[in-house]
């Protein structure tokens, strides 16, 4: 079973959409706010390092289900683990709870491909790094 890792982030004003809860797009800058902070905090190999052997990750594919409408001024806290590692591909699953009852607000899956940056194009994930994530 993957190791499992939270970040706890708190909606802040200019995350409500005219409807008066969180925008849907916000969903996506929690999942990266979470994801570079996990990656320095847990995996001990923040996203610097990355670009330090100019390696980045860009985002493959995203898909969210969306459960629960999330409101001004509730904590939420990103649950993420990565479920699989490829040659070239990590595959993150994650799920958005409310702080208050751990309420599933919402729940998905993300791809990231690792690239080398002077080419732009797709790189082995090192066995390193692959050592790393697989906790």
């Amino acid at each position: 079973m993957p190791q499992k890792f939270d970040t706890e982030i708190v909606v802040r004003p200019h995350e409500i959409d005219y409807n008066r809860h969180v925008n849907q797009s916000v969903y996506l800058d929690w999942l990266l706010a979470a994801r570079v902070d996990q990656m320095k905090r847990c995996y001990k190999m923040p996203i610097e390092e990355f670009f330090a052997r100019e390696l980045s990750w860009i985002t493959k594919s995203i898909s969210i289900d969306y459960h629960r409408s999330v409101y001004m001024g509730e904590s939420i806290i990103v649950r993420t683990w990565i479920e699989s590692i490829g040659k070239r591909s990590v595959s993150v699953h994650f799920q958005m709870l409310k702080k208050k009852d751990e309420s599933l607000a919402a729940e998905g899956k993300a791809v990231y491909v690792l690239i080398d940056i002077q080419t732009g194009k797709p790189a082995a994930i090192p066995q390193d790094i692959v050592d790393k994530y697989s906790v």
